[in-house]
């Protein structure tokens, strides 16, 4: 493994660096994960959105340092399965700190979400609302209601929501069970590029609250941006406190909360990943391979569709290298590791040639990669390293950690809870303080 020389790319701007590889004994890929980045989203999001309580969505990123970390900071969680409820849970989440949020459910997962005092979940249809009333019948239930969500890279109404004429009805039948309806929920769909899409689904919602009174909590969901690339945060927090302030007032009694994923670990995550094959693509009519300078090149890595780079099947834009290395460029593909051939990670992208060992660390991976990896062929899944810088440690994590031997320059020593790995000098430059905490 050549620790000397790296590929650092980001999805939309590239360089190359040199960076010491954190020892992990072999070339699996691995993410860095900075917990600074999270605490900065969490900060501005309560300066920007102070009526709207954060649930983090646990699906986005379940990195238990993650949770650990907004879970001190006073953020709810967004869970959507007996997994991940648990997992919350396991971490000393309290119960009403977590919302169910998935309007269809299996019965034993309401069940479990009974017995551990998780009360408030979604729904958005009848069937739902007769498993619950059998499983459930002291849930405290919001309405999830289908919005506009055209202004969105990824669509989630086909799938979820009550038609907004049709939330009349559901609402009564709710009351025939005996159900307590609380609020209403939606989603304008993920990475959502249009702030108009916010105001639209919570005047929407003004609706379905105008047809009962008695609720008394409005969750707008999800979909924003993890950066500010192309869309403005702090624009979709203006329109949406107008438009809260105009529907929802302070005194109206609502209670407001969202389900920020991407938002809070998008930019947060690096992964590295490390060129393990390579070959001259070969010429179709001759079956030689192409000259100097027509040459083709293919590359292995060891991560791929099938792990921590799903995300390309949905978002294949988002991929791109540009290196800043001043040398002749071949048309390259990148492969993942498996046997599949869907596995492909990058196509016809002119890059400089690369060497097997080789390392490429990828920006803004921290939302839906790790959390929906598979071992498919038996491949690791990459490996994590939390970091914070020591004065973020010291003022958010020590306090919660029980007394420990201190290590050099006053750092914690081995055995403190989480792991984290600091550095003094910022991950720019990947000068850092190697003290890992198990």
């Amino acid at each position: 493994m050549r620790s000397g020389r790296g590929w650092f790319t980001r999805l939309g701007t590239s360089c190359y660096i040199e960076f010491p590889v954190p020892p992990c004994g072999n070339q699996q890929p691995f993410y860095v994960a900075s917990l600074d980045c999270v605490l900065k989203a969490y900060l501005r999001w309560t300066t920007n959105l102070p009526r709207v309580q954060p649930f983090y969505a646990v699906k986005c990123n379940n990195t238990p340092a993650v949770l650990w970390l907004l879970s001190a900071l006073g953020s709810g969680f967004d869970c959507a399965s007996k997994g991940e409820i648990d997992l919350a849970l396991s971490l000393g989440v309290t119960p009403d700190k977590i919302i169910y949020a998935h309007p269809t459910k299996p019965s034993y997962h309401i069940r479990y979400a009974c017995s551990q005092g998780v009360d408030t979940m979604t729904f958005d249809n009848e069937e739902e609302l007769l498993k619950i009333s059998s499983f459930h019948a002291h849930a405290k239930l919001v309405l999830r209601i289908a919005v506009d969500d055209s202004k969105s890279e990824l669509k989630l109404s086909p799938k979820f929501g009550v038609p907004l004429s049709s939330a009349g009805k559901l609402l009564e039948r709710a009351a025939q069970l005996g159900l307590q309806v609380t609020g209403v929920s939606f989603h304008v769909g993920s990475r959502c590029t249009e702030s108009s899409a916010f105001k639209q689904a919570i005047a929407d919602s003004r609706h379905v609250f105008d047809i009962a009174v008695s609720h008394r909590l409005l969750d707008i969901g999800g979909g924003f941006s993890g950066t500010d690339d192309s869309v403005s945060f702090d624009e979709f927090s203006e329109v949406i406190n107008e438009a809260l302030d105009e529907l929802f007032p302070p005194d109206s009694g609502v209670r407001i909360i969202a389900e920020p994923g991407r938002y809070c670990v998008e930019s947060a995550f690096t992964l590295a990943v490390n060129v393990i094959a390579k070959r001259a693509a070969v010429n179709e009519t001759d079956g030689s391979s192409d000259e100097a300078g027509n040459r083709r090149m293919e590359y292995y890595i060891n991560d791929g569709v099938y792990g921590s780079l799903n995300c390309i099947l949905n978002f294949p834009e988002n991929m791109k290298i540009e290196p800043h290395l001043h040398r002749p460029r071949l048309k390259s593909l990148l492969w993942g590791p498996t046997c599949d051939c869907v596995d492909k990670v990058l196509d016809s992208v002119w890059i400089p040639e690369l060497r097997v060992g080789d390392w490429l660390l990828l920006d803004n991976s921290g939302a839906y990669t790790s959390s929906l990896c598979s071992d498919f062929n038996g491949f690791e899944r990459a490996l994590t390293f939390p970091v914070m810088t020591a004065d973020a440690f010291n003022t958010l994590i020590r306090p919660h950690c029980s007394p420990e031997p201190e290590g050099p320059e006053g750092t914690p020593d081995r055995g403190t809870d989480p792991r984290l790995l600091l550095w003094n000098s910022g991950l720019q430059d990947w000068s850092l303080t190697h003290q890992q905490l198990d």
